[in-house]
This record gives C-alpha cells, sequence and structure tokens, in this order.
C-alpha cells in the first residue's frame, strides 16, 4: 500500500497536482524486519531514518562492550605491558583466549573485545582501569549519563546479563556514534582479522572478527555483534556510501545480517548531503590591535546527512573561543572554532578563520626629556636669541 501511494503522489506531482518540496526524499518501500527493537539514524546528526520500538530497553548482549572498549581507549596508557588479572579472565562465553599470567596490552584487550567478543577481555580491561568490576560498571553508567543514554543501565563490562542490565536500541545507537568518533575505536571495529602479541611469554597470533557483516553488506565498517539466551542475536553496524554515514541497530533479531542489509538499502534512498545554514562571518573581542574586534568565518559552508532537509530550529551552534584574540593575528589564521549541534547533540566542530589582518598596535612615542644640563643650555640659548 505504502508503495502503491508513494507512486500515485510521484504522478500527481507529475501533472501539477501536489507540490514538490525540495526538502522531501522519495524513499525506498520501508523494509520488514525480524528485530524485537531496531533503529537507523544519521551519524552525523543522530536523526532517526527508521525505528522500530527504538525506545524499548532490552538486554543487549555484548554490543556492551563499545562502551567498554571506548573507556579503556579513552583511559590512556594503551601500549603498556601487564599481568592480567588471574580471577578477571575466568568468565563464561566468548573468549580471545587470555590465561592466567598472560602479558597484554589494553590495545591488545579492545582488539580482543571488538573482534572475537571476548569476555575475559573485558573483565581484565575493567579490572586494569577501575581496579574491580562493580567500579568500573559505575564508570560506564556515569558516562552513559553524559552522553544522555536515558534508557541505559550497565552491571558487567562484558554484556553478560545482570539484574537490571540493559538499553533501547536508539541508545546503543548514539553509543555507537560517539565511540566511532574515536579514531582508533573506529580502526578497530573496521578489521576482519587482526595479529597481535600476547601471552606468556608474549607471541604472535590472529584475532578474527564476528561481524561477518562487514564483508557481507556494502560500506559497512563496524561495529559489533552480540548474543546470549536472554537477549537474542543482537547488532550494531555502521555503513558508508558516497560520503554518507549511518548506523543501524537491532536487537533480538534472528535475522540481522539481512535486516541490516536491508535498512541500510531503505535509509542511503531516504537521506541526501544538505548544507548547514550558517551566518556568513562572526566577530571575536580582539586586544592589542587598532580595532577591538575581529572577523572571522568559515572557508565553506559544512555538510550534514539529512533524511528530510535541515529544520533550522534544531541546529544551534556556539563561537569557541578565548576571552580575547590578541593580536597580531594574520588574514586565514585560525582564531576560533564553531561547534554545531542538532537536536542540542553535537554534530562537529570547525575551524573560523580570520577575515583580515590584525596588526599590533602602534603606541604613539613620548617627547623625550631633556637632562638638567640641557636645560641649562636652552635657558641660556634663549636669553641671548
Amino acid at each position: 500500500m505504502k508503495k502503491l501511494c508513494s507512486v500515485f503522489a510521484a504522478i500527481l506531482i507529475a501533472l501539477g497536482i501536489l507540490p514538490f518540496r525540495s526538502g522531501e526524499v522519495c524513499c525506498a518501500e520501508e523494509p520488514e524486519i525480524s528485530a524485537k527493537a531496531a533503529v537507523l539514524i544519521s551519524a552525523d546528526t543522530g536523526e532517526i531514518i527508521y525505528e522500530h520500538n527504538s525506545s524499548k530497553k532490552l538486554p543487549m548482549a555484548s554490543t556492551t562492550k563499545i562502551m567498554t572498549t571506548l573507556l579503556c581507549l579513552e583511559s590512556g596508557g594503551l601500549y603498556e605491558e601487564f599481568v592480567v588479572d588471574s580471577e578477571a579472565i575466568r568468565v563464561e562465553g566468548s573468549s580471545m583466549g587470555l590465561r592466567e599470567g598472560d602479558i597484554v596490552t589494553k590495545y591488545a584487550l579492545c582488539c580482543g573485545m571488538l573482534l572475537p567478543s571476548g569476555n575475559d577481555a573485558a573483565n581484565a580491561a575493567a579490572v586494569r582501569i577501575a581496579g574491580n568490576i562493580e567500579d568500573f560498571a559505575v564508570m560506564m553508567n556515569d558516562r552513559a549519563r553524559e552522553m544522555g543514554l536515558s534508557r541505559t543501565f550497565f552491571v558487567t563490562p562484558s554484556g553478560l546479563e545482570g539484574e537490571g542490565h540493559g538499553s533501547s536500541a536508539y541508545d546503543m545507537a548514539l553509543l555507537a556514534r560517539e565511540a566511532l568518533k574515536n579514531e582508533m575505536f573506529r580502526e578497530i571495529c573496521s578489521q576482519t582479522s587482526i595479529q597481535l602479541e600476547f601471552g606468556n611469554p608474549p607471541y604472535k597470533r590472529w584475532l578474527k572478527n564476528t561481524n561477518k557483516l562487514l564483508t557481507m553488506c556494502d560500506g559497512v565498517y563496524g561495529v559489533k555483534t552480540g548474543f546470549t539466551d536472554e537477549a537474542g542475536r543482537c547488532l550494531v553496524s555502521a555503513c558508508s556510501r558516497d560520503g554518507m554515514e549511518l548506523i543501524c541497530v537491532t536487537l533480538n533479531d534472528r535475522n540481522d545480517w539481512e535486516d541490516h542489509s536491508r535498512l541500510y538499502d531503505y535509509g542511503f534512498s531516504c537521506v541526501r548531503k544538505t548544507e548547514i545554514p550558517l551566518p556568513d562571518e562572526f566577530e571575536l573581542d580582539l586586544a592589542g590591535a587598532d580595532s577591538d574586534k575581529l572577523t572571522v568565518a568559515l572557508k565553506e559552508l559544512p555538510v550534514t546527512v539529512t533524511s528530510a532537509g535541515i529544520d533550522t530550529e534544531k541546529i544551534s551552534f556556539r563561537v569557541i573561543a578565548p576571552p580575547f584574540v590578541y593580536a597580531p593575528v594574520n588574514c586565514g589564521d585560525e582564531a576560533a572554532q564553531l561547534e554545531i549541534s542538532f537536536g542540542g547533540r553535537e554534530i562537529r566542530r570547525i575551524p573560523l578563520y580570520a577575515k583580515e589582518d590584525a596588526g599590533v598596535k602602534k603606541h604613539k612615542s613620548s617627547p623625550k626629556k631633556k637632562n638638567w644640563f640641557e636645560k641649562i643650555i636652552s635657558k641660556v640659548g634663549g636669553i641671548f636669541s
């Protein structure tokens, strides 16, 4: 029926009976999927392109490791070697193959979480960072609140069920969106396999990614699989086509590979690149120059991915700059940054460049004071003049 209505509307537009709005995008037919909950969003704006029960809290299995890996990457010291905690690695389920006494790095644990979905890696990372799993779960929930993930609660770093452990499809999409801003996270989750060195003594070995969608669907570059008996099959993925990026999440989906592929075909038919409407230029307070203002501007208008044009009411921005910019400033120098948000969530930060030179203010020199000898000579000269 939806397809028939779309065809009929296209005919009416062609006949001039219905107006065509440039902000509207003609989508393919919405796919039928088997997931208990699903969402497809623009990676740029977080805008929902498709959703089904996307706000319903459900168990999300090992997709939990997206948060664990992000916190591990942000904790620093990624290549420092240490011995894994022997209790932490005694855990059931998927594993990266850690054994008691193994020497690892945080970087290796991140790879072990994102590729073979190692529960041992997740626990080892949690204990290394926070000292114990319970305190690490507090860190996970604090970070979730910072991101505005209102339907998310973490109990374990691995995703093995704990009381209350769960999230929504939309929250998981927002979590993936944030994690993919981390270049190392993005690089690791896009690998079909990776060679690492760990053990006691460390030796080289290969880890394989459980995410089959990387080779099944055009443009997919991440993110994380998950499965438990309670959660069913869970999948968070990201896809790039023609310079546009979408993120897809399905929870409790027996046919997740096909559903993600169909949702991407649908989603990319709905979205387009759109220039973000912004002022032509901005003014900053300037110190140490003849003028007290410096004009700055973007080099070009930024482009975002949207399904129905940019709703200007949802766009906000703020200039990030020190209280004063100090001269000298040359035309073309980066002088500030512009933070752009959509619906209250930051899209990106872009440089603002000086549109003019601002030299150091020149001060008039004071007349030179005469010394006592010069004053006497001046007075004597005045008498005989």
